[in-house]
């Protein structure tokens, strides 16, 4: 499992920006990920101001979904992660913010015109659901603000060749 997940972070971290007017993945480089247990589909994007894709984070995110990590000059960082699901208000509420610290600390929800913004401990992400997947951006409040957030979220697409 270390050298799938070294090898894709090697792949996929020469092949993907999210910044600065997103990602172009041929049809080699769909397969290279695939080949490390990524879902094609489940390859998105964000552009997030004042942050960029750390290209050694590219990983697998459970058993076939996709997670990297966005890095500020300053060291501010914010994860992004996607995977097969659905998602409700009920779910909302239920779900563990990612990295949250207690994982069982409480979950605060509040639906909007772009997904749910949740809130548990210092951590707070987005997540919005597209085409049957779950699609997750967050960090620590003090890293990154809502509206920073929503409007990556706002703009979410797959990567595409």
């Amino acid at each position: 499992m270390i050298l799938k997940n070294a090898a894709l972070v090697l792949a996929g971290g020469a092949l993907l920006c999210g910044c600065d007017g997103g990602a172009a993945l041929g049809p080699v480089q769909f397969d290279e990920l695939r080949s490390q247990g990524v879902a094609s589909d489940l390859v998105y994007v964000v552009d997030l101001p004042g942050y960029e894709l750390a290209k050694q984070s590219v990983s697998v995110y459970n058993d076939e979904g996709f997670q990297a990590f966005y890095f500020s000059p300053e060291g501010a960082e914010v994860w992004f992660g996607a995977e097969r699901g659905a998602f409700s208000d009920v779910a909302c509420l239920g779900k563990p913010v990612h990295d949250a610290e207690p994982a069982t600390a409480p979950v605060s929800c509040e639906s909007d015109d772009v997904g749910w913004y949740r809130t548990s401990g210092l951590q707070h992400e987005y997540a919005v659901v597209q085409d049957a997947h779950l699609i997750r951006l967050g960090g620590r409040q003090a890293d990154v603000d809502r509206e920073a957030l929503k409007d990556a979220m706002a703009g979410v697409r797959h990567a595409a060749g």
